[in-house]
């Protein structure tokens, strides 16, 4: 076990735990850019599937630091990173929680809250534009993404009909030898 690695993940983890306004998806970007072009501790493409398996599976989107702990140290990253994610931005969240709440209505809280709304959608296209860059799309494959965000914002199409019918047409491809 490298324990600088280790060291560099809990160091990297804690402040992205007390900047996640708006949940999980909004450190994408700086975790893929600190693991994977400042630290290597991952490859471009390591991180997007890491990104895919969190995504896929139940639970917050801050797990990701949890498989990204797992890549760097085994069992003992996985929780360690885990713990460095989610117990300081737990901490502020209960210390500052019921002072905000008895201030709620004032007017510097409300323009608090919408100033950090934007603030959070521009983190979250900043994750999305870090991973698909790590991913290094190919033509066909940022063309399917780009066509199924329409269909999913325009339609009542759920995912997981896009999901099949992709599925389906890339099987397709492959074996016609397009893809």
């Amino acid at each position: 076990m490298d324990d600088d690695k280790l060291l560099n993940l809990i160091m990297m983890c804690i402040p992205l735990s007390l900047v996640s306004f708006g949940g999980g998806q909004t450190i994408i970007a700086s975790l893929q850019h600190q693991t994977v072009d400042v630290q290597n501790m991952l490859s471009g493409a390591r991180f997007t599937d890491l990104y895919a398996i969190s995504r896929a599976a139940p639970g917050p989107g801050t797990m990701i630091v949890s498989l990204v702990g797992w890549e760097v140290s085994g069992l003992l990253g996985a929780v360690l990173a885990t713990l460095a994610i989610f117990v300081p931005s737990s901490i502020l969240i209960c210390a500052v929680g019921s002072y905000w709440q008895r201030h709620r209505g004032r007017p510097w809280a409300i323009a608090a809250e919408k100033g950090l709304a934007p603030v959070a959608v521009g983190l979250i296209f900043a994750g999305v534009f870090a991973v698909g860059r790590s991913a290094q799309f190919s033509p066909v494959e940022l063309a399917t993404t780009l066509v199924a965000g329409a269909i999913l914002l325009r339609t009542k199409v759920g995912p997981y009909p896009l999901l099949a019918a992709a599925g389906a047409l890339y099987f397709a491809l492959s074996i016609a030898g397009q893809v």
